[in-house]
């Protein structure tokens, strides 16, 4: 987990406009991606089964980490590698009960102060944002990238910056402190998405890269 560097999620309702969803996540997986967040919100078990069954074993096979969005109770049957929760979705607690000790939980924050709060209870690494405004969640007030500058000394466990990064904002994220982030839109919706991908993932590996 620590060694992770660019976290891609892959919304189904944004991928439904942009080709066949295998074909993205082949893409993402080819040109690097460290990590697979498969998110489904409002889909039937069956359809997220479904899709996590195909994008579960092209991650596998790219050596890449899988990781379904809210859905503890299906994580064992698709055999991700592990969750992510929000604010409001299962608590902690009952997520490690349900999934074990091997599993891996993450968890979204939106401030220090929940961020210390889901290390204090034992999770493998926090998503803090948005930093920027996202059409993911219109509703949530961007951070800004200056809360990365102020969390980087006081977390331990691994965090990684998410909402509305791209190609463009990027080095303002990677310059106060960040060093994993979380894309969504910006490599799902590009014209290229293998190329994209390897561009942030260039880009993180070498925070000089501005091509």
């Amino acid at each position: 987990m620590r060694d992770f560097r660019l976290y891609v999620i892959l919304d189904v309702d944004i991928a439904a406009s942009c080709g066949k969803i295998e074909e993205i996540a082949h893409n993402v997986l080819s040109a690097g991606a460290d990590i697979l967040q498969l998110r489904a919100k409002g889909k039937s078990d069956s359809e997220v089964l479904k899709i996590g069954r195909s994008l579960g074993n092209l991650a596998r096979k790219e050596k890449a980490l899988f990781i379904l969005n809210d859905r503890v109770e299906l994580v064992d049957t698709i055999n991700a590698d592990g969750v992510h929760l929000g604010q409001e979705d299962a608590p902690f607690s009952e997520a490690r009960r349900a999934l074990g000790p091997k599993r891996i939980i993450g968890i979204s924050t939106h401030s220090v102060e929940e961020a210390h709060e889901a290390e204090r209870q034992g999770v493998d690494y926090i998503a803090i944002g948005p930093i920027f405004s996202t059409q993911t969640k219109p509703q949530s007030t961007p951070l800004g990238p200056e809360i990365i500058t102020e969390i980087k000394d006081k977390v331990k466990i691994p965090f990684l910056a998410v909402g509305g990064i791209n190609l463009e904002n990027s080095n303002q994220v990677l310059t106060c402190g960040a060093r994993r982030i979380a894309v969504c839109r910006a490599i799902i919706k590009a014209k290229d998405v293998f190329g994209t991908t390897e561009k942030f993932k260039q880009r993180l590996n070498n925070p000089t890269y501005t091509s």
